[in-house]
C-alpha cells in the first residue's frame, strides 16, 4: 500500500500539472455558461452599472495586470474562477451582460455578476437597520430580471426556442451572499443580528436556483462562501493578541471561518432539498471554502508564500492599512503576485482562484462531482483518471 507521504506527493504533482495544463473537456460538454454573483465573478458589469463611479480602483490598473495587462473590471489581478471554468470547458470568457446588445454577443453565455451585489434586496437591509454602501446596489433578483430580458432577446418569438440552450448550458449561481454580511460586520453590527440574516440569504439563493430551473436550467453549480476569516482586511480589522482567537496552522480568524461554515451548512442542506424536488436536474454544490482552505493550510503546494497578505495594498502586516488600499491612497504593488493569497485585501489573487477552480474541476470539491454529473462531460473524468493512474503507477515503481 502506498504511504500517506507518497499519496501527498501524488496530490502535489497532480495540482502542479493541473496548473500547468488546465483540465479540458469535450467542446460538447456545455454550449454556454451563465453566471450570477458579486465581485468574485464580475467580469466587467460594474463599469456599466455604475458608469459615474470614478473612485472604484478595480476599473483601472493595477487591477488586471497579471493576465490581461489592462483593467477589465475584474476585482483581481487576473482571471477569476468563472474564467478558469470557461477555459476548461473550451468556452470563451463569459461576456458581461451589460456590455452587449445583440443576441450574437451572448451566443455562448452571459455574466450577470456585479461587484457589490447582494443576495438580499435593499429593502431587507432597510427593514433590519443594516447598512448598504449604495442604494442602487444590485441584488440577485435584479440579475435574474436581466437574465429573463436576455431570454427575450435570444428567443424573441417563443421562449420555448431557448430550451436546447438551457439544456446544454452550465449555470453558476454565486458565490453570492458575502456582501450581505461584509458591511454589517465592518460597521460593528451585532454578530448575533448578522447571523439571523443567513437563513434569508440561503432562501434567496434557493429561490434563484428554483426560478432558473423553472426557466429550463438543467445543470447548476452553486458555490458556498469562502473562509472570510482568512481575508486580510478582516484580519487587520479584528486583530487580537489571543492565540486561541486564530486557527492553528493557518492564522485565520476562528469565529469568522465558523460563520462561513454555518452559511455553507445551511446552503448544503437547502440544495439537498432542491435535489429531491427536481430529480431530473443536476444541482452541484461548489465547496469554495474547502478548496480555499487547502491553499491556506498548505500554501507551498500552490507556490504561495504569503497566503494571508495582500499583494496590492498598504504597509500593514497583512498588506492592508487604513490609509489606503489597492489603487488609492498610500499603497504599493508587491512583486510576484503569484506568491500572494490575496490581491487587494478583500479579493483572492489569480493564483488562489486558479487553485479553487482546479479543486472544483479535477478535485473533490464539488458535490456531486462535476466531472461525473452528466454523460456529456465524461472527458473531465478521463482527465482526472489519467493523471491519477500515471502518478500512482510511478509511485509504485521500485527505486533504482
Amino acid at each position: 500500500m502506498a504511504s500517506s507521504t507518497s499519496m501527498s506527493v501524488v496530490a502535489v504533482v497532480l495540482l502542479v500539472l493541473a496548473a500547468a495544463q488546465p483540465a479540458r473537456a469535450d467542446p460538447a460538454c456545455y454550449s454556454g455558461l451563465f453566471n450570477f454573483g458579486d465581485s468574485l465573478s464580475d467580469t466587467g458589469n460594474y463599469h456599466f452599472v455604475f458608469p459615474d463611479d470614478i473612485r472604484e480602483p478595480a476599473l483601472r490598473l493595477p487591477y488586471g495586470e497579471t493576465f490581461f495587462n489592462r483593467s477589465t473590471g475584474r476585482f483581481s489581478n487576473g482571471r477569476l474562477i468563472v474564467d478558469f471554468i470557461a477555459e476548461a470547458l473550451e468556452l470563451p470568457f463569459v461576456r458581461p451582460y451589460r456590455s452587449g446588445g445583440s443576441a450574437e454577443d451572448f451566443a455562448r453565455g452571459a455574466n450577470f455578476a456585479v461587484g457589490g451585489a447582494t443576495a438580499l434586496s435593499p429593502e431587507f437591509f432597510e427593514e433590519n437597520d443594516a447598512p448598504l454602501p449604495n442604494p442602487d446596489t444590485v441584488c440577485l433578483d435584479k440579475e435574474l430580471d436581466w437574465f429573463r430580458d436576455l431570454l427575450k432577446l435570444l428567443c424573441p418569438n417563443d421562449l420555448a426556442d431557448c430550451t436546447n440552450m438551457m439544456d446544454k448550458s452550465l449555470f453558476l449561481v454565486g458565490e453570492i451572499g458575502g456582501n450581505d454580511y461584509n458591511l454589517p460586520i465592518f460597521t460593528d453590527m451585532s454578530f448575533e443580528k448578522i447571523r439571523t440574516f443567513t437563513p434569508s440569504v440561503i432562501a434567496k439563493i434557493s429561490s434563484a436556483v428554483t426560478k432558473l430551473i423553472e426557466l429550463g436550467a438543467k445543470t447548476l453549480l452553486v458555490p458556498g462562501n469562502l473562509p472570510i476569516g482568512c481575508v486580510p482586511a478582516y484580519l487587520m480589522r479584528f486583530e487580537s493578541d489571543e492565540a486561541e482567537y486564530y486557527e492553528p496552522g493557518t492564522g485565520c480568524i476562528r469565529w469568522m471561518n465558523e460563520f462561513s461554515q454555518y452559511h455553507n451548512k445551511l446552503l448544503v442542506d437547502e440544495l439537498e432539498k432542491l435535489r429531491k424536488l427536481h430529480p431530473g436536474v443536476a444541482i452541484i454544490y461548489a465547496d469554495y471554502y474547502g478548496a480555499a482552505m487547502k491553499v491556506f493550510r498548505s500554501p507551498e503546494q500552490f507556490g504561495i508564500k504569503y497566503p494571508l497578505v495582500a499583494c496590492c495594498g498598504g504597509e500593514g502586516f497583512y498588506g492592508v492599512s487604513e490609509t489606503g488600499g489597492c489603487g488609492y491612497g498610500e499603497y504599493k504593488v508587491r512583486d510576484d503576485p503569484e506568491k500572494y493569497g490575496s490581491w487587494d485585501g478583500f479579493h483572492p489573487s489569480e493564483a488562489v482562484y486558479k487553485a479553487i477552480a482546479n479543486g472544483l474541476l479535477i478535485g473533490s470539491y464539488t458535490q456531486p462531482p462535476i466531472a461525473t454529473t452528466t454523460n456529456s462531460c465524461r472527458q473531465l473524468t478521463e482527465v482526472v483518471s489519467s493523471f491519477e493512474n500515471k502518478f500512482l503507477d510511478s509511485q509504485l515503481e521500485p527505486n533504482v
